[in-house]
């Protein structure tokens, strides 16, 4: 947008008694001017926030997306992989029991869609229930009522008829499917987040500030001049001060996100653990086959002795269930290729914004671009950040800058950031006593997130929140089917009502010392983003 005036074309002979906002003294602007001015530093301030964040918000919804889209691919060439195998290696009989293997899939789904699944509770009943199809195929002379096979399946955690493999599939999956759910939370509480931060509004007092110090030395033919270091800090701490009580959090968070990646890239492997699913569930199936005889001894002295079928049932049950086929593994050219042919390793790497080392990583807003012409603050190491920060000011000579009344040096101190600490701000009165509330819930959706965040980078599940936009009340136990659940993770905070775990006292605290160079560089990319209109 054109500025609404040139006052180099205007000689300044106007005593500026009449303006509101701009010094008194002699000034090109009039009354009607000074308001234009004032419309356009409001709309400057509010696109230059909008512009700093929209990479990062573009960053973090590609980045969900694309894990998304990897995970359900995952899940469904995994189920593709095993039901092509297992039917070729069983035929018959694995089409006669399939929905044992079907429904294994289809709760897995449910479960990282948001479904109320206790992942240790469903794969114990899908072992119990393969132990008594099983139990059946391998004793095919005998009649079963359904209350003998529910005995039997008490026997499943006694007599390991599947070997180690029941326990260790299910600490693998456990582990590896919270990490995968919870980060994907993640990628999708900083996307909203992000997105709902970024609409700033100035207060009546911000705006005025905004104008004093973008525009009211235009008024004086001051067109070049810049606001000088310390007092853009003050005016845009001042307009920002909710904005600055985000950082604490969002480094929390941040320092979450990356330990539960360095899982995901570790131990907590989700490919690692779905590709050789088949391999394993086959595993244990062949160790209940070569067990079989000692299995069903000891559930026969536990539950008793079952009938015996007649001449002609029995051997119709051999014929038509016995289970003797053996198990032939795909090779592994012979595999579905997975989620467009990438692996976690490198999807996990690059759903960051930054790189994840800890020298590179900071708050917010230090993703920000100090203006157009010079790289993204993501992609600077620590020292180079703050090379940048002092480039900048050091553009602005402390005698020649703009202090607000006149072209000369500022002499207030900077105001701390945050709300609380903007009581002294000499710039933009603030009202500390009324927090902007949506602020405050994108604090509290950040602390819920970085809580699940530590108790999956544990190990342990967390009860997924439901707490999108469309929810009806009936929290995350829904049950909603894997193709009718929405595509994305939608937050709104303001319903966020689930429980939060203890924090984790040994938190990672480096991020904190980045907050206010990432302030700095916020408020000098945002008058330099600005301003640049002014400057050209």
């Amino acid at each position: 947008m054109n500025n609404p005036t040139n006052c180099r074309a205007r000689p300044i002979h106007i005593i500026s008694d009449h303006l509101k906002v701009c010094p008194q003294g002699y000034t090109c602007c009039s009354q009607e001017m000074e308001e234009k001015y004032s419309q356009q530093s409001k709309h400057d301030f509010r696109n230059a926030v909008v512009e700093l964040s929209s990479h990062l918000q573009t960053t973090f919804s590609s980045r969900y997306k694309k894990f998304d889209e990897f995970f359900k691919e995952l899940l469904e060439n995994a189920e593709k992989s095993l039901n092509d195998m297992f039917l070729r290696t069983y035929g018959r009989l694995y089409m006669q029991n399939s929905e044992l293997f079907k429904d294994l899939f289809i709760e897995l789904k449910r479960y990282y869609v948001g479904g109320n699944v206790n992942l240790e509770e469903m794969l114990n009943d899908f072992w119990a229930r393969l132990l008594e199809r099983m139990f059946r195929l391998v004793n095919p002379q005998y009649q079963f009522t359904d209350e003998y096979l529910e005995c039997v399946s008490k026997y499943t955690e006694q007599l390991k008829p599947f070997g180690d493999v029941p326990r260790k599939l299910k600490l693998q999956v456990t582990r590896a499917f919270v990490a995968a759910r919870t980060f994907a939370q993640g990628l999708a509480v900083a996307r909203d987040v992000v997105t709902k931060v970024s609409a700033v509004n100035p207060s009546p007092q911000g705006e005025r500030a905004l104008l004093k110090m973008m525009y009211c030395p235009h008024c004086r033919g001051l067109i070049t001049v810049k606001p000088c270091y310390n007092y853009c800090f003050n005016v845009m701490r001042g307009c920002l001060a909710n904005q600055g009580d985000l950082d604490t959090e969002w480094n929390n968070f941040i320092d979450s996100m990356l330990m539960v990646a360095e899982r995901l890239e570790g131990p907590f492997n989700i490919e690692s653990v779905m590709d050789p699913i088949d391999v394993k569930i086959s595993d244990a199936i062949m160790n209940m086959q070569e067990n079989s005889l000692q299995v069903s001894q000891k559930v026969f002295q536990g539950c008793g002795q079952p009938k015996t079928l007649s001449q002609g049932r029995a051997s119709r049950s051999v014929s038509e269930g016995g289970f003797s086929a053996r198990f032939r593994p795909y090779n592994p050219e012979e595999r579905p290729t997975t989620a467009a042919g990438t692996s976690l390793d490198r999807l996990v790497s690059a759903s960051w914004p930054v790189s994840l080392t800890q020298s590179q990583r900071g708050s917010l807003w230090t993703y920000c671009a100090l203006s157009p012409s010079q790289p993204p603050l993501a992609s600077l190491k620590g020292k180079e950040v703050r090379a940048q920060v002092d480039m900048a000011a050091g553009r602005v000579v402390e005698d020649e800058c703009w202090n607000g009344s006149a072209k000369s040096r500022y002499v207030f101190a900077v105001t701390g950031n945050g709300l609380a600490n903007q009581v002294n701000n000499p710039e933009v009165e603030v009202d500390i006593t009324k927090p902007d509330m949506v602020i405050r819930q994108q604090i509290m959706a950040l602390r819920v997130m970085t809580n699940k965040m530590k108790n999956a980078y544990n190990g342990n599940d967390v009860d997924f929140l439901d707490i999108s936009d469309e929810s009806s009340g009936e929290g995350s136990g829904s049950g909603c089917e894997y193709q009718q659940c929405s595509p994305e993770f939608e937050f709104n905070v303001t319903e966020v009502t689930g429980k939060t775990n203890k924090m984790d006292k040994n938190t990672n605290t480096s991020a904190a010392a980045h907050i206010g160079l990432s302030q700095a560089a916020l408020f000098f990319s945002i008058v330099l983003l600005a301003m640049q209109r002014q400057w050209r």
